[in-house]
């Protein structure tokens, strides 16, 4: 996987958001023990909170005191709070919920812990009670600075102990914040939050729906939405003109490290406007919520289009961070009998790759480990040449005069890495290659946020077997009002009215004008090979809808859960969820997915056949 950097942000106070510590006092507790500090000192306390360590300094015992807001020492000391209450502190176990009253003390300089927020204080226990027992917790949660993680499926099955660490609490609490950004934004600028069903009617957007039977309608099914695409532009038919919705979407594919079965979109939708309203917007919640991760977007976000993009960097979410542009070099080996290149520019496939400065440097092993990332993204192999003491070197060179050579444009130390073959192929490997270089070469600069919006997407995609059109995005996605015409004509030509946002080579979120006349989606839909009853069949109530009256519409689309990750520092999502499933979609915690009894799959008229 390719290490991006993000800023993380930072700690949020526990008295967030104007919150009193009069609001937060119980009857247990009168403050949390991560938000002492020395301006306490004097005062009379009652903490409760998680044993996270405990020190027997022979008889003095010191317990690192945790809850949400963090830790604090609470001191034990026999000559003032009691031999019993020194003996009972020092048998405590680790993660034992305790109640504690004392009063907060500054610390002695010389004793003072700089690595935690409260370490200029510490709280003299008057009184101690223990409240939740402890069983040795099966994965540890204080952990040290050199000690390594326990695995991730043991951290799944144990959750609950796992949720505890200092990372996962501050993942979800900006979760929290970002979550409320969010809603604070929107709400600001006119929008409604709306919900959308749950339980809803299968309508094939890409990926397999999740199905659930119903009971009372046997042999039917409702599907989990994989988005509420249908929803919103219905709300927009309606007549809501400004929706939003941070909604729950579930999928039934394959997972990686950045996907889930059910995820979290942030989900807009508005009428009466264009592209550029669309993307004025989402720039603005964009912009506040990395402000609210402790980060920065540039005052302008450069545009790209679909086209530029592939030609410059192979994959339409590239990484803008360094340079490195994929490079067209066919003329340097058009005509030249050989292997590597003839026969893919025999079939109008194109050779193109990467000229890296100072890159004759990378070793024959690190070259063999890029070729074996080519080939894992479905490309043949890598073509080398390099550039040493003014020789070129490599297979290529021994086929390439001086003229043909200069095509490259390789100077003196410089690498080219080149596939030859179609765009579809080479373009994404190529990618695969610029990225892994970058980080071989420390090209990736630190804490930097280069965005792109990426517009003028196809409408459609080639099925490379059937030849079958495809939509890039979905069939509600409006066509370029230039390239109308060409749906009768060339409709694998046209251009759709979809945008989407990158950031580092990651996609953020993406949208588009929708089709609001009912005429133009029949359209889109035959030249999908859906007929007019299929359509009727998935998707009538939209083209219902559609029929009344519809408002000129769009939107966009953001993954939550994915820029909670990006401005956590997380290289998983799984570290941004409370409860997520493994790669295999299990929840180890739960047990999920399980048999049912077969008494419930009766009701459901349901027949599970065993292989």
């Amino acid at each position: 996987m390719i290490a991006r950097t993000f800023h993380r942000a930072a700690p949020i106070s526990p008295l967030a958001y104007g919150m009193s510590e009069s609001a937060l006092a119980t009857t247990h507790r009168s403050h949390l023990c991560g938000a002492l500090r020395a301006e306490h000192a004097g005062t009379h306390v009652r903490l409760g909170g998680w044993v996270h360590r405990a020190r027997d300094l022979g008889g003095l015992v010191f317990v690192d005191l945790r809850d949400r807001a963090g830790l604090v020492q609470v001191s034990f000391d026999p000559s003032s709070a009691g031999a019993m209450l020194a003996a009972q502190a020092a048998s405590l176990g680790a993660e034992t919920v305790i109640l504690v009253e004392g009063v907060v003390a500054e610390r002695p300089a010389a004793m003072r812990n700089a690595d935690m927020a409260t370490g200029s204080v510490e709280v003299r226990a008057t009184a101690l009670r223990i409240v939740g027992p402890a069983e040795t917790p099966a994965i540890p949660v204080a952990r040290g600075k050199s000690e390594q993680l326990a695995a991730e499926e043991l951290r799944l099955r144990h959750r609950h102990l796992d949720l505890r660490r200092d990372e996962l609490q501050h993942n979800l609490v900006l979760r929290h914040r970002l979550m409320q950004r969010t809603r604070r934004y929107l709400s600001d600028a006119g929008f409604l939050e709306i919900e959308t069903p749950i339980l809803t009617k299968p309508t094939p957007e890409g990926a397999r729906d999740y199905l659930v039977p119903s009971r009372v309608h046997p042999g039917e099914f409702y599907a989990l939405p994989q988005s509420p695409q249908i929803y919103k532009q219905l709300l927009m038919v309606s007549g809501f003109d400004r929706y939003f919705q941070i909604a729950r979407c579930f999928r039934d594919e394959d997972l990686r490290a950045d996907r889930q079965p059910e995820f979290t979109q942030i989900d807009i939708e508005a009428s009466f406007g264009a592209q550029d309203d669309i993307t004025r917007l989402a720039e603005g919640l964009v912009r506040a919520l990395w402000a609210e991760g402790n980060s920065t977007v540039s005052a302008t976000i450069p545009r790209m289009t679909y086209a530029d993009a592939m030609e410059r960097y192979g994959i339409d979410r590239p990484d803008l961070r360094y340079g490195m542009e994929l490079e067209d070099v066919s003329e340097a080996f058009r005509g030249v009998e050989f292997p590597f290149t003839s026969a893919a520019l025999d079939a109008d496939g194109r050779v193109r790759g990467i000229r890296v400065a100072g890159g004759a440097t990378l070793s024959r092993k690190q070259l063999d480990e890029i070729d074996a990332i080519v080939k894992s993204a479905g490309a043949r192999g890598l073509l080398r040449v390099k550039r040493v003491n003014g020789v070129l070197q490599g297979a290529a060179a021994k086929v390439l005069d001086d003229a043909r050579a200069s095509l490259l444009r390789l100077a003196d130390g410089d690498l080219g890495l080149y596939l030859a073959g179609a765009d579809r192929v080479t373009g994404p490997a190529l990618d695969r290659v610029r990225q892994d270089v970058a980080q071989r070469m420390g090209l990736v600069p630190e804490h930097v946020n280069a965005f792109a919006w990426i517009t003028d997407f196809p409408m459609f995609e080639r099925d490379p077997q059937s030849g079958a059109l495809g939509a890039v995005h979905h069939p509600f996605t409006a066509p370029h009002p230039d390239d109308v015409e060409l749906l009768d004509t060339a409709p694998w030509m046209a251009r759709a009215q979809a945008y989407d946002l990158v950031l580092n080579g990651t996609e953020l979120g993406g949208g588009s004008i929708r089709i609001s006349d009912p005429a133009v989606q029949a359209r889109i839909f035959g030249l999908l090979g859906v007929d007019a009853e299929t359509a009727r069949a998935r998707f009538g109530f939209l083209l219902e809808g559609l029929r009344a009256g519809a408002p000129p519409h769009g939107g966009i689309a953001f993954g939550f859960d994915r820029i909670t990750m990006l401005l956590a520092g997380a290289t998983s999502l799984r570290d941004v969820i409370a409860f997520p499933k493994t790669t295999t979609a299990r929840a180890l915690f739960e047990g999920a997915p399980s048999p049912v009894p077969a008494a419930d799959l009766k009701d459901l008229h349901i027949t599970v056949e065993h292989a």
